[in-house]
């Protein structure tokens, strides 16, 4: 009797899912690590409970989220980012521009605040698994600045920050939050572990090179390493190291949230997102051709000549469109524009601040990332009848070399915003080639997952890595009545 080929097909499934895996002695079930194992084990409990007798103290962990990450609630307690499920789906978010201030160009305090780090929006989970994991095989107990440390216990916080303001201003308010954890500890000298998660990657970066310290007025970056000091261990996840075209696209086009997109005109009040841009070591703009072209992004008279952003004429009529007067409307986009200039200008130095060579340093990075999504990495020229136009994906591009996979010139493994290069701090996609002396960056080790940037902290290998990482006792850190015993054993 013949096998139909659906039954045939099941079977060859069957047994290179089953069959094969168990004669490798592993099992059909699962290939899921066993937390319970690794880090809840009654043996792993008693070894514990041994080292309970000497004065060593689990460095608390620290997270800190990326942009859009932390809740945002106003005055009244109410909260605007989020915000509940349909504001999440239909607004536009346009209270959570930054009021400028035409003296100073900076933006005004706003009487918006951070508050927590979500579990969940929309039902995707954020931080909530990554949380879980923590608590329940971790052992860490969840605590605010304040609270006293009176017994022996594991400890992470959530580092909630304002991240529409430029991250020198969240590098201070990292340092203020590092500083109640000390008090709280009663040990001035205690030192944190830091999982930085996105555009957090960056502001750890930047608070442990320079502390609170701005050095983004010119175009020297005393570094001081004051911040690093303060951690043990500097753990990132999704970091954009090189910046990402991403927020490029929202610059140019605005953010999108689910249906609904928050205007340029709102995006551009936040210095970070210009922060965010690729760094000038990334050849971001090519030809046809795949041949890199010199222009540079930082440069507020290329926006202007290309129409982007807020030099769009759409965007300027509808930004004159909210006042009552066409001068008031002028006004308000003559001031914006000028903003723009003042704030591409300081993340230009932000982004060479990161990555400037430092002679001796004190700390080294973990980092994390995915590298299996197709990510923007760059933006074609195409030439047609004499005009030029700017083309951001593959599927724009009109006549097609046939020589040329625009894909692969476009898009670059990645996690969908973050591409593998960006995380690892690296001018180019390939690890054959060498760094460049200006891209330095302190890389202990480097993990690769197959998720999308917004799943990265769910990522089950992370997950178990990560605890390794936090867990793991270096010989440094045993006390001088460890060693004593060690050696009489």
């Amino acid at each position: 009797m013949k096998m139909p080929p659906t039954t045939y097909r099941f079977i060859s499934l069957l047994i290179v899912r089953c069959l094969i895996p168990t004669l490798l002695l592993t099992s059909c079930s699962s290939n899921r690590p066993d937390f319970m194992a690794l880090y809840n084990s009654a043996q792993w409990r008693l070894l514990e409970e041994q080292q309970e007798m000497d004065d060593y103290v689990q460095p608390p962990v620290i997270v800190v989220p990326g942009i859009v990450s932390s809740s945002l609630v106003n005055e009244l307690g109410e909260e605007v980012w989020f915000g509940p499920w349909y504001k999440a789906l239909l607004s536009t978010f346009t209270d959570l521009a930054l009021e400028i201030d035409p003296e100073t160009l900076e933006p005004k305090p706003s009487s918006i605040k951070a508050s927590t780090l979500p579990d969940s929006v929309l039902l995707f989970d954020f931080y909530g698994s990554l949380f879980d994991v923590l608590e329940e095989h971790g052992n860490y107990h969840f605590t605010t600045p304040g609270t006293p440390y009176h017994k022996k216990e594991r400890r992470y916080y959530k580092f909630a920050y304002d991240w529409r303001y430029d991250n020198v201003h969240a590098a201070n308010a990292l340092d203020d939050f590092i500083e109640q954890v000390r008090k709280d500890y009663g040990r001035p000298d205690l030192k944190v572990d830091i999982i930085a998660h996105s555009m957090g990657g960056l502001t750890a970066r930047y608070y442990m090179r320079y502390g609170t310290a701005d050095v983004l007025n010119d175009n020297d970056f005393p570094v001081t390493q004051t911040g690093a000091q303060k951690v043990r261990r500097f753990v990132q996840l999704g970091a954009p190291n090189m910046g990402s075209m991403s927020a490029l696209h929202q610059l140019i086009n605005g953010y999108k949230v689910v249906i609904r997109t928050i205007p340029v005109e709102v995006i551009a009040t936040m210095p970070s997102i210009y922060q965010l841009l690729p760094h000038p070591l990334h050849n971001w703009l090519i030809n046809t051709d795949g041949r890199p072209l010199q222009r540079d992004l930082f440069d507020t008279n290329l926006w202007q000549r290309l129409e982007w952003g807020i030099f769009n004429p759409a965007t300027i009529e509808r930004i004159k469109q909210q006042y009552e007067s066409d001068a008031e409307g002028e006004r308000q986009v003559q001031l914006l524009q000028a903003y723009f200039e003042k704030h591409i200008e300081r993340a230009r130095r932000f982004v060479w601040s990161l990555t400037v060579p430092v002679p001796e340093i004190d700390y080294s990075i973990i980092a994390f990332g995915g590298n299996c999504a197709a990510t923007p990495s760059r933006f074609v020229v195409e030439d047609i009848d004499g005009e030029s136009f700017f083309r951001m994906w593959p599927k724009e591009i009109k006549h097609h070399k046939s020589e040329i996979n625009y894909d692969r010139l476009m898009l670059e493994p990645g996690d969908d915003r973050v591409t593998k290069a960006s995380m690892l701090a690296r001018q180019s996609l390939n690890p054959a080639l060498p760094r460049h002396k200006y891209s330095f960056f302190p890389l202990d080790y480097a993990f690769f997952l197959c998720h999308n940037h917004g799943q990265l902290t769910g990522n089950i290998s992370f997950q178990d890595n990560l605890l390794n990482v936090l867990l793991e006792r270096q010989f440094t850190e045993f006390s001088r009545q460890d060693v004593d015993t060690m050696l009489q054993s």
